[in-house]
């Protein structure tokens, strides 16, 4: 739970005696340990009011101490600390700890810090790579460009996500660079600990999209394989390359390490993938690089890499009973047409962190990073618009699936609907088996919440299309659809209570089963194919 934040300290004694029982009454009912090693006193300024504890942090602007009464946040300006453990409030450095996954603080993070400067006209300084147990620090230090002060401190810890949360529980990390959403039991330890609920979408930032890619040597004769067909390799069901168009070989399975973020959402989305530690023909591997530089020289070696970090392997493209063909790229990454989207994930803490820290989360946010985050090599989530003349693939596939006279008929109403439109890359998929939006897609909700507030769609119409998968009657997964657009629109308007409602139009609309983007032979195929898109006229 949050401290609770005290804004300033009274300046009478007839109030200090009520601000005490306040405290006392309305704070965390958990008890203060028994035993709290005081090392600071906050005193209001007429001294009048006393409280001593152990402090847990400074951030500029308030402390956060443990008390008697639980933990608080105190306003700095109402009151003079007292203790050798007081900061200076003259040469204040705040420190920012990331811990986690290194595919993003290799390269990703490193480059947004870096590009944060730039804009605040701080002075980044770069130091550290040092190899710990398991990883590498990476240290920025930012100072005024003007003046030379020190003003920041950031530390990026590079591991993998298991260790990330390991290290924020541990309160040896104010943020977790995660490949993967966080876990019901790290999200009840963190509760358990005082973090508040981290499952919340406030407590955690999509920094940019990956994807989880199958790979191969370049001289693999395979090109493509199906959602399934790989779910049978990891399953071990598959061993001969054979069996997916290849030579009389067997084939040599390269993963990430069992405690990476992506090995983990490997598991939990290919459903019937290996337990991990196995035997046999599976070599894993401590980074991408490592992985992709493995798979690239391995003529019968199969890997399932990150996007970003492909190398020289050679990216396989996903195809399916039904015909369909779909290939990673930059546009159905950002779209999430590739059904093995991974977010890159900031989790932080409830509680208030540094304002300098609060100002580069805000540019992480910015247009302005989504171009750095394109430099870099990964996917940004800045929304496009897409014409509907760069939709062939998707319309063959509503041609191909379309049955008969009402089949048909919904064929030429998705047409007439759509061709004056263009689409947005801002999409909305849903969990598994629940008609709760996924991770990625309430940090959509978010992201075109804000620019609707903007007013970047005034004077233009907003469809929600909803679509579905292939399984049942069609006139059912029509309805199914159209409660999700509706569900979606109004997530999106709730959450857009800035706007200006004379200047916006939205409607929700559905086309069912009408234009797959998989087959829907895998629980995967029909969860890419339930979605809602943004359509703009």
């Amino acid at each position: 739970m949050e401290g609770r934040t005290i804004p300033h300290f009274v300046t009478t004694i007839r109030h200090a005696a009520s601000l005490a029982l306040a405290w006392a009454l309305s704070l965390s009912p958990a008890p203060a340990p028994a035993q709290v090693a005081d090392d600071v006193t906050l005193r209001s300024q007429d001294g009048g009011v006393s409280i001593t504890g152990t402090l847990l942090g400074f951030d500029g602007e308030f402390y956060r101490i443990a008390s008697q009464y639980g933990e608080l946040t105190v306003d700095s300006s109402g009151v003079r600390c007292e203790g050798v453990a007081c900061p200076s409030l003259t040469d204040f450095v705040a420190e920012l700890r990331l811990s986690g996954s290194g595919t993003i603080g290799r390269v990703l993070l490193p480059a947004l810090i870096e590009g944060f400067a730039l804009r605040e006209g701080y002075v980044a300084d770069r130091s550290g790579g040092t190899e710990g147990e398991t990883g590498t620090e990476t240290i920025y230090t930012l100072g005024d460009g003007v003046t030379g002060k020190r003003l920041a401190r950031f530390v990026i810890a590079n591991s993998n996500t298991d260790e990330g949360f390991a290290d924020l529980l541990a309160d040896e990390a104010d943020m977790v660079m995660a490949l993967r959403e966080i876990r019901p039991d790290e999200a009840a330890r963190a509760a358990e600990a005082g973090l508040g609920d981290l499952r919340q979408a406030k407590w955690s930032r999509v920094l940019a999209l990956d994807a989880l890619v199958p790979v191969v040597a370049a001289a693999n004769p395979v090109e493509a394989i199906s959602i399934a067909a790989l779910e049978g390799v990891l399953a071990g069901r598959i061993e001969n390359w054979t069996a997916l168009g290849g030579p009389d070989a067997p084939i040599t399975l390269h993963l990430p390490a069992v405690t990476s973020g992506l090995a983990q959402s490997i598991e939990r989305r290919l459903t019937d993938a290996r337990a991990s530690g196995v035997a046999g023909n599976v070599l894993r591997h401590a980074t991408q690089d490592a992985l992709a530089g493995a798979v690239a020289i391995d003529p019968f070696g199969l890997g399932i890499a990150s996007f970003s970090e492909t190398g020289l392997a050679r990216p396989l493209a996903l195809t399916g009973e039904c015909g369909f063909i779909l290939r990673a790229t930059r546009r159905t990454i950002k779209t999430e047409d590739w059904p093995l989207t991974a977010p890159m994930f900031l989790y932080l803490p409830a509680r208030r962190l540094p304002k300098i820290a609060r100002d580069f989360l805000a540019y992480a946010a910015s247009p302005p990073a989504q171009n750095v985050i394109r430099r870099v090599g990964f996917t940004d989530q800045a929304s496009e618009e897409v014409p509907i003349a760069d939709q062939g693939a998707r319309l063959a596939n509503a041609i191909a699936v379309a049955e008969g006279e009402a089949g048909l008929s919904e064929l030429k109403r998705l047409q007439e609907t759509l061709a004056p439109r263009r689409r947005l890359t801002t999409s909305f998929r849903f969990e598994p088996g629940s008609a709760r939006l996924d991770a990625q897609s309430r940090a959509n909700v978010a992201g075109l919440a804000a620019a609707i507030e903007a007013g970047l769609f005034d004077t233009r119409d907003i469809l929600f299309a909803g679509f579905s998968d292939g399984v049942g009657p069609a006139a059912a997964n029509r309805a199914i659809a159209r409660k999700r657009a509706e569900a979606v629109r109004a997530a999106v308007l709730e959450a857009a209570e800035a706007a200006d409602p004379g200047r916006l139009s939205t409607r929700a609309d559905a086309f069912g089963e009408a234009m797959p983007m998989a087959c829907d032979d895998t629980t995967w195929g029909r969860g890419a194919n339930r979605r809602v898109e943004v359509w703009l006229d």
